[in-house]
């Protein structure tokens, strides 16, 4: 069976992952991306949700901002049923994790819980990966928790970088995935179709 998922993205950056979502043929009849959210007031990822129509709210105590203590109630007056981290920085509210339990989740530009953690994100999470000399890496879309990075993982997709020169490749390289992995479990979730049994988190 399916559902209609009203969504939430969180951005901090360019938004190539909320661009993926919103340009996915098969999410089209499945989600409403209701608002984007992000703590940088020029965040370039706005710009792409202005393109589609789509209400953007900045974050943080500032004038217009939606303040930290009232973004639970805010999500739950627009009935949102999954909250997309496609490239926020900030630690989620911890109120926010217990009215959303289970219906948060981050895309993670490595295979965790390898190379996550805090300041973990971005170019800092290739060049990490590029000096261990790891050969291979990929993105982890993951349930999110109290803590960074450590929530459940759904999905990974392993690509292999034993040939890359920089951790610009590698970037460049998990990007890709990125786009195709976080809009097929957002559809995923929005079939019914990711559950969590003895502990560990199935597609079905």
């Amino acid at each position: 069976m399916k559902f209609r998922l009203n969504l939430a993205v969180f951005v901090s950056g360019r938004g190539s992952n909320l661009q993926a979502i919103l340009d996915s043929a098969e999410l089209k009849d499945l989600i409403e991306v209701k608002v984007v959210l992000s703590d940088k007031a020029d965040c370039a990822a706005f710009q792409i949700a202005k393109q589609f129509s789509i209400p953007t709210r900045i974050l943080g105590d500032r004038e217009g901002g939606i303040g930290f203590k009232s973004l639970a109630s805010f999500l739950s007056e627009l009935k949102i049923d999954l909250i997309v981290l496609a490239g926020f920085l900030k630690l989620i509210p911890v109120d926010v994790i217990k009215n959303f339990r289970n219906r948060i989740i981050n895309i993670h530009p490595a295979l965790l819980p390898s190379f996550g953690g805090k300041g973990m994100y971005g170019m800092h999470v290739h060049k990490a990966v590029f000096d261990s000399s790891a050969k291979v890496s990929g993105p982890s879309v993951h349930f999110v928790d109290e803590t960074f990075d450590t929530g459940k993982i759904i999905a990974q997709k392993c690509i292999d970088i034993s040939g890359v020169k920089s951790p610009e490749e590698i970037a460049a390289r998990v990007l890709v995935e990125e786009h195709k992995i976080l809009p097929f479990v957002i559809k995923k979730i929005a079939e019914g179709k990711v559950e969590i049994s003895n502990g560990r988190v199935e597609i079905i």
